[in-house]
This record gives C-alpha cells, sequence and structure tokens, in this order.
C-alpha cells in the first residue's frame, strides 16, 4: 500500500491493512529465521499523520504463522503481535552521523511523493518473530541420546549431568571406612 505526501495531514488518520505474506516468506526462506512461514495475511492497523515535513506512523500488527520448535523439532501455529512507531522524513533532511541510538531505530526516511508501507511493514514482521521459537515455554525437547520427544513420552536413557570442568573428580578413588 502506497500513501501519497500530499494527502497526509495533520489530523490523524486510521487505516486497516492486509499486507500479503508472500514477500514476507520469501524473506523468511533467505534469511536468518527460517523456522516461521506465515500462515495468512499479516493484519496490520495503523494510525499516521503528518508534523511538518516528517510523517509519524503507530500501530499493532498480528502476523498469523506456522513454526518448527528450537528444542522438539515439532512444528506449531503460533501468533505473533507487535506495537510499532516510526518517524519518516524527507530523505533531504540528512541521515543522521555517529551512533545509532534507541530513538534512531524508529527513524526513517522517504524520497519520493508517495511512501510505500509494504517494506516498512515487513521490517516490524521480522522483528516481531521470537529469534528462537518455542511451541511451549517449558518445551522439553529431545533426549540427546535417543531423539526421543521428551514432551511426549519419557525415553529409558540415563542422561548423567556432569559439568565437563568437574569431570577429572570422577577418576578420583574415594576410600570408604
Amino acid at each position: 500500500m502506497k500513501l501519497r505526501i500530499d494527502d497526509i495531514s495533520a489530523e490523524a488518520k486510521d487505516l486497516a491493512l492486509d499486507e500479503p505474506a508472500g514477500e514476507i516468506n520469501r524473506l523468511l526462506e533467505r534469511g536468518p529465521i527460517r523456522e516461521y512461514h506465515l500462515t495468512e495475511a499479516v493484519a496490520v492497523e495503523l494510525s499516521y499523520y503528518r508534523s511538518g515535513m516528517d510523517v509519524v506512523f503507530g500501530g499493532v500488527l498480528t502476523a498469523p504463522a506456522e513454526a518448527t520448535c528450537a528444542r522438539c523439532a515439532e512444528q506449531f501455529v503460533t501468533s505473533c503481535t507487535r506495537s510499532f512507531r516510526f518517524v519518516l522524513a524527507p530523505k533531504a533532511a540528512g541521515e543522521p552521523d555517529g551512533d545509532l541510538r534507541a530513538e534512531d531505530l524508529e527513524f526513517s526516511f522517504y524520497e519520493r511523493e508517495e511512501i510505500d508501507l509494504s517494506p516498512l511493514i515487513r521490517e516490524q514482521v521480522l522483528l516481531a518473530l521470537p529469534t528462537r521459537p518455542l511451541c511451549k515455554e517449558d518445551c522439553r525437547g529431545l533426549c540427546p541420546r535417543c531423539g526421543a520427544n521428551l514432551n511426549r513420552e519419557v525415553c529409558g536413557c540415563r542422561v548423567t549431568m556432569s559439568a565437563p570442568r568437574f569431570g577429572v573428580l570422577s577418576t578420583l578413588k574415594v576410600q570408604r571406612s
């Protein structure tokens, strides 16, 4: 979706839209977070207004997705919600120099007479997805020996928990009296 700069006024306007999942899924397949696949369009509700030459956006998005759990490798359905806010200034205003501050992450530029919301929404969706997807917070994962899903079954493997730095202690012979 594109908004013409001249059509954006100082009075806040609300907009609800659905961003198609296709391009976001292509980015997910090529990027570092390959465990996700959006199942539907991203629902976006935003408010926007103009402050001088700057355009201010704020809103919330919801992205329904399927993911692969990082602990048990099972597929699960999830939904990521993210509130966002960003300010766009004309490119002629110049880019900030030096290190980025937290408020700089909400700041970007526009060049033409239109603002394309799709790249901005895609960026927010990628930021909304956890880097390590879990089917549930207390997921027990897979047995390191036999590979059994510990959420569904108890395996017969004997797992000893020992820190490598204390491994030498297991070689000591202790005489009991």
